[in-house]
């Protein structure tokens, strides 16, 4: 059993060798949501799923490869990077079911595309104006 889950953690760690090495190879600047992973795992519905991922692996290898090649890695604050809207900053509420984003300035994209799109935008420092109020 314990040879089964020292294979699996070889396989996680190689995964996210291989992505942060992809990553850093042709990116300059790469940006992460700031997760509180502790804090998730305690939702006992996605605890597993989420100690699974490796994300904060992840986090750590693309910054220590980006940092030996001059280049930057930024965490933003994750606060409600899924329910704004990256084109016109409303607040669009979705729930977890909910897949695609869509909002009444006509933007209409994958919730996961929109939220990676104001993750990009907080790490720049840009926040967008609202052009039909909020």
């Amino acid at each position: 059993m314990a040879k089964c889950h020292e294979y699996i953690a070889n396989q996680r760690k190689d995964a996210a060798h291989k992505i942060s090495r992809y990553l850093v190879d042709n990116y300059d600047g790469i940006a992460f949501e700031d997760l509180n992973i502790r804090g998730m795992v305690k939702n006992h519905h996605f605890a597993k799923s989420i100690a699974d991922a490796g994300g904060r692996m992840l986090v750590q290898f693309t910054a220590y490869k980006a940092e030996w090649a001059g280049k930057q890695v930024m965490e933003v604050d994750p606060r409600s990077t899924s329910q704004v809207c990256s084109e016109c900053g409303r607040i669009v509420k979705k729930t977890l079911k909910e897949r695609t984003h869509r909002c009444s300035c006509g933007y209409v994209a994958d919730r996961d595309v929109n939220a990676a799109r104001n993750i990009l935008q907080k790490a720049m420092g840009y926040v967008p104006e609202p052009r039909y109020g909020q």
